[in-house]
């Protein structure tokens, strides 16, 4: 054992070479620590965008009036912090559409470039996070003749609004038929092609 003398701060320390030869590299570096990012691809939620940098008192109908426009065609918000949100659409191309918008007081990307926490929102409630839709036509024909026939009274509605009503409802069947047969001949490649 060979004794050596090694000077660290001023202050003279003495002991053995093996024992310095002995030193390990620690495993963990905790003071470098970095939590790895959550990596989402374009196509894994191309129907929501993240909304940011607008001023904390922004409530719900705030962002809704930034994008009154998608409201028809679907439009959901999702928060994510004071100053964070999840925009979901009803369609990828209407959310690539929607981050052409310029706003003075809001700021948006897609969600691939969004930060941590919403990219952590989106897949924490992915299945909250299905495409928006709009709320179907409806008609309140069904429910009047129904309360009309347990109530045993006599419709006050004339004739002329009621065949209006039975056009209406007729228009629909037949709309809903329609758009079942092209989403059946865009699957049977019967439909046109889409450029």
């Amino acid at each position: 054992w060979e004794a050596a003398e090694e000077e660290v701060d001023g202050v003279r320390l003495s002991g053995n070479i093996k024992n310095k030869e002995s030193i390990q590299e620690p495993r963990f570096d905790y003071y470098n620590h970095k939590t790895p990012d959550i990596d989402l691809s374009e196509c894994e939620f191309p129907h929501v965008i993240e909304i940011y940098d607008f001023p904390q008192e922004f409530r719900t109908e705030d962002l809704l009036r930034v994008f009154c426009s998608y409201q028809k065609k679907g439009f959901d918000i999702k928060w994510v912090d004071d100053t964070h949100a999840l925009g979901v659409f009803s369609s990828p191309i209407t959310a690539r559409d929607a981050l052409s918008i310029k706003h003075t007081m809001v700021k948006i990307r897609p969600l691939s470039q969004a930060t941590r926490a919403a990219k952590a929102k989106a897949r924490a409630y992915a299945e909250f996070l299905q495409p928006a839709k709009e709320r179907p036509e409806t008609s309140a024909a069904l429910a009047r003749r129904l309360v009309i026939s347990a109530l045993g009274v006599r419709s006050k509605q004339s004739k002329t609004e009621r065949e209006a009503e039975l056009k209406k409802l007729q228009e629909a069947r037949e709309r809903k038929r329609l758009e079942a047969k092209q989403r059946e001949d865009i699957w049977e490649g019967r439909g046109q092609s889409v450029i």
